[in-house]
């Protein structure tokens, strides 16, 4: 069963305890930065008079996963949308690709990954809550099954008609997303983006790849070429370590 969070905007009181367990779940280092980086996987910000998160979105049919050509990202049964940074070979495309510009890479690093939110996937696997939602005070975020979130944001708006705007973001934008948010104000105000499709985009890259001819002769030849790279990767990080 694919599970996920809600996050309420109207609810959210701003006290970043979401973004401190994150860090301390996750082992990030440093402050909570004022954006998401590869540091930082959650931010809590005020806009238009509303406390507003930046997380993964950890879409239905991920994007990031459709393009990343070495598997390093891939969504599991129980909803998160998880990285293998031992498999990745650097080439961004899933940064590039994400239709929420998630992913982030560690640009201050000699063999850098990438960086994101993967939705506390070790708790997540065992039944528990993510770290963010065992701490918020004000059940601003809250775990559960999908449909039993939608079905709670569908029922705040009900009964709170005034308060909400009449969507819940994430139902189906990009196809749909695990992480699904509420809020009192137009979510591009939020610095949200309104004009994604109900499509997943992930759809339109396989398409696309389906089209190319003689393409498995052409992709066993890339993947070569990638497994040389990424095992050269991996030599220059264990001598990184060594030293």
């Amino acid at each position: 069963m694919a599970m996920g969070l809600l996050f309420d905007a109207v609810k959210c009181i701003g006290c970043e305890a979401c973004a401190s367990a994150c860090k301390e779940q996750n082992h990030l280092p440093g402050p909570v930065e004022e954006h998401t980086t590869a540091y930082t996987w959650t931010t809590v910000k005020s806009k238009e008079g509303v406390f507003s998160r930046t997380l993964c979105m950890h879409c239905e049919v991920p994007t990031c996963a459709s393009v990343c050509p070495v598997g390093a990202l891939k969504k599991t049964p129980e909803g998160p949308v998880v990285y293998d940074a031992k498999k990745c070979m650097g080439c961004r495309y899933c940064m590039m690709a994400c239709p929420f510009d998630v992913p982030k890479y560690q640009w201050d690093r000699p063999v850098p990954i990438i960086g994101k939110c993967i939705l506390c996937e070790s708790k997540v696997k065992k039944g528990e809550p993510t770290a963010c939602a065992s701490v918020c005070p004000a059940e601003a975020t809250i775990f559960g099954k999908r449909e039993d979130l939608i079905k709670e944001a569908r029922s705040r708006i009900e009964q709170h008609p005034g308060e909400y705007q009449d969507h819940i973001y994430g139902l189906t934008e990009a196809g749909g997303t695990a992480v699904l948010m509420l809020s009192s104000v137009p979510f591009g105000k939020l610095g949200l983006k309104e004009n994604l499709p109900s499509e997943p985009p992930a759809l339109r890259t396989w398409q696309v790849l389906s089209n190319i001819p003689d393409f498995v002769a052409l992709w066993a030849l890339f993947l070569y070429g990638i497994h040389w790279i990424t095992a050269r990767r991996s030599d220059v990080a264990k001598a990184e370590g060594s030293k």
